[in-house]
Order: structure tokens, then sequence, then C-alpha cells
């Protein structure tokens, strides 16, 4: 299953300067995104920058957002209902946030218990909804979105440019910031300067891990006095796109319709989390189809036996039988015509029928008529039978393998039973 995972731009902060008649106007031009399109979510097999429209297709896209756009916070889940989940987070963090909370948006860590402490997620509602409508607008459904790093052990620290677009010249003019993750939460501020190296925990923890992305790995190596590993923002993207995380929550969970829930469901299924599930059931169809096929042959083999041991019985008791085209047939016409030849009569003469029909028929009610058409025997029904009658004679000829059956004329026609 292919995974778009795309770097949303960060947000436009308002700063206070003054206003240069030849300076372009904020987003006149097309907005770009860096992207990364992958096979399996771990390895890269495309990457680049483009407008949406250029973005390339895929069964799942996930977008990450920066981490200067989220702040963070730390609540004891209330126990509220789900749909008012959001409101009393909201009511739990408006002493603490610098907005309004009814123009943020929050989420909710993931496998957060009420009653439990867990993290909240806080960025700009209208920010946030404009990123979605813009790539939905390229026709890319965003089935998640995850932040670029979120408080997790152990601690890390990533270097990176101030900007979303890296370039090579970061060195010699582009900020450089750093963000601190850990248990206690996510922090960013610019990596120049004593009192910016001061707001690293002394000493830094043993376990903690220290990435940069490749125009700043120099400077921030000389700045930490240590060395760091080198991510590019692919490796980068690849990792945030495996968290747990998913900030499409409460108001903005991606609610699917039509043939839209039938592609979710579909690439739900086809993702890897179902892979042992997809294995085990590809299996199982294999163990039956080979078990019908085998049980198929086996079927075949029985029959097969039977039909030449048939064959055998013929040859041996009508060796005069030059071909053998359906074994149980000339069976039968050899032998009658052996019977016919030694002048005994058959089950369906009228001899055979008659005397029968002589042992269930009431003897002091003879039957007026008698027609024998060389295999069933036609008798006139005694005057006066009834249903309960006819049902009588039934029964005991069918003992005898006599079928009776009564005609439109209001006769009895007597034939011996097909045998099965």
């Amino acid at each position: 299953m292919s995974i778009l995972i795309i770097q949303l731009p960060t947000r436009a902060r308002h700063v206070a300067e003054a206003a240069s008649p030849e300076a372009a106007p904020a987003g006149s031009g097309p907005k770009e995104y860096s992207y990364v399109l992958s096979g399996d979510g771990m390895n890269a097999a495309r990457q680049g920058r483009c407008v949406a429209a250029m973005l390339p297709r895929a069964d799942s896209v996930i977008a990450v957002m920066s981490p200067t756009d989220l702040s963070w916070h730390r609540v004891t889940v209330p126990k509220a209902p789900a749909a008012r989940l959001r409101a009393a987070l909201a009511g739990m963090l408006e002493e603490v946030l610098l907005d309004d909370p009814e123009e943020l948006h929050l989420a909710l860590a993931p496998q957060a218990k009420p009653g439990q402490s867990a993290w909240v997620a806080v960025c700009d509602h209208t920010w946030l909804t404009s990123q979605l409508m813009a790539l939905e607008k390229a026709k890319l459904r965003v089935e998640r979105v995850v932040p670029a790093i979120a408080p997790d052990e152990p601690a890390s620290a990533y270097f990176h440019e101030a900007t979303d677009s890296p370039t090579d010249e970061a060195e010699s003019g582009v900020e450089m910031l750093m963000t601190w993750s850990s248990a206690d939460g996510v922090s960013t501020w610019p990596a120049s300067g004593s009192l910016a190296r001061s707001l690293l925990p002394e000493p830094l923890p043993v376990q903690a891990r220290f990435f940069a992305t490749p125009p700043v790995a120099s400077p921030a190596e000389r700045w930490l006095g240590r060395a760091v590993t080198v991510q590019t923002q692919s490796e980068h993207l690849l990792m945030a796109a495996r968290s747990l995380w998913n900030l499409l929550q409460f108001e903005l969970t991606p609610r699917s319709k039509g043939l839209h829930a039938l592609s979710d469901q579909w690439r739900r299924a086809m993702g890897p989390q179902w892979r042992p599930a997809r294995v085990g059931l590809m299996a199982l169809v294999a163990v039956q189809l080979l078990g019908l096929n085998l049980w198929a042959w086996q079927q075949k083999q029985l029959v097969q036996g039977k039909r030449l041991e048939l064959t055998r019985i013929l040859r041996q008791a009508h060796p005069q039988v030059s071909a053998v085209l359906d074994a149980p047939v000339q069976m039968q016409r050899e032998t009658e015509s052996l019977r016919a030849a030694a002048g005994q009569p058959g089950d369906n003469d009228l001899e055979a029928l008659m005397g029968v029909v002589a042992t269930a028929w009431p003897p002091e009610r003879p039957s007026a008529t008698l027609d024998y058409d060389g295999s069933s025997l036609t008798l006139s029904a005694p005057a006066g039978w009834g249903p309960d009658e006819l049902t009588q004679l039934r029964a005991r000829l069918a003992a005898a393998g006599i079928e009776v059956e009564p005609t439109n004329d209001g006769k009895l026609m007597v034939r011996r039973a097909p045998r099965s």
C-alpha cells in the first residue's frame, strides 16, 4: 500500500516591521509542499517538493505538522462523554491558552484513558482547516495529521531550519532552530548563544539522541559540542508518519461516506497491520483448495475403479460384447436377452405383473377390463372403490416394488417402479 507523507508549511507569524513597497505580498505564489512517497512506510521510493496539484497519488495520505505550530499541555483526561470531551478539555486549558479555545484545535494523545494523565496538542483551528481544504481541493484526502515531534522517551534534540524548505545555504543565512522533546513536553527555540544552551537540561540525559538536517549538521555540532546524527527530511517525515498520533479529532475527524468509506476500509484492510491476517486467510484458502482438489482426485479414482470393475464383470459374464460403452445398460440388455431366450418371464412381463397384482387385489371384485402395453398393466377399478381402498392397494404393492397410478378415465395403471 503506497503512502504519501506531506510536510505542511509552517504557519506564517505576523511580525511588526516596516512594509516595503518592493516586497511581494505573502502567499502571492503557489504554495509548495515537501513530500515523501513510500510503498511500505519505512523506505522512501520518491521524494521532492511541488505544488499540491502535482503531488503524486497514493493509497493513504498523511500530513506532518511542524513542531513550531503545536503547543503541548499535560492534563488529567476528564471523565466526560465523547460528545462533550472537547468542551471539557477546553475548559481545563482555558487559563493556560493564549487564544480563545474556540479558535484552537485540540487533539488528545493516543490511547488516553479517563482519569489518567495525557498530553493534549493544540494548534490554530483556522490554519489547520485551510491546509486540509487546500489539499482536498487538489483531490488529496488526508487520512491522518501527525506532529513532526511529540513528547516521548528517550529525550531527543532535532536541529532544523527556521523554514520548511531546507536549503544548502543554511550555514550562511538561515536561522537554526532546535526542538527538544522528552517525557516533559516539546519546546523549540533558536539554537544560538549561551542562553539557548542553558535551556537544555544539565547534564544531558545519557540516552538522549541528537539529530540534524544536512544543511545545519555542522553548525549544530559546533554549537552542541558533540556529534549529531544527520537525518534527511524524508527520513524525518517517515519517522513522524509512524507515530500513533492523529490530530484529526473531534470536529476534524474524517467522515467517510459511500465509495470513500469503502475505499478507506479497503486501504485499512490492506495496511501493514492487517498483513498477518491476510497471510493467514490466503493460507487457509490455499489449504482448502488443495484439500478439495485432493478429495476430487480421490473420488475420481474411486469412480474410475468402479467403472473398470463393472467393465470386467460385463466382459466376464458376456464375452460376446466387443465394445463397452455403458456397462450397466449393456449388462441389463444382455441379461434380458438371455432370459428371453430361456423362456423365463421378466419383471415387466404380463404374467409377472398379473401375479403380483393378484396378491393384493380383492378376489370378490374382479376387474372388468385389462390392457397391457409391454411395460405397464391397466385395469378398471372395481365399482364403489374410494380413496381408502386405493391407498391400501398401493401400500400392499409398494412392498413388491409396484407403482399404482389412477388414469384420467378412472382406471388404474400398474407398473414396476424404476430401479434407483
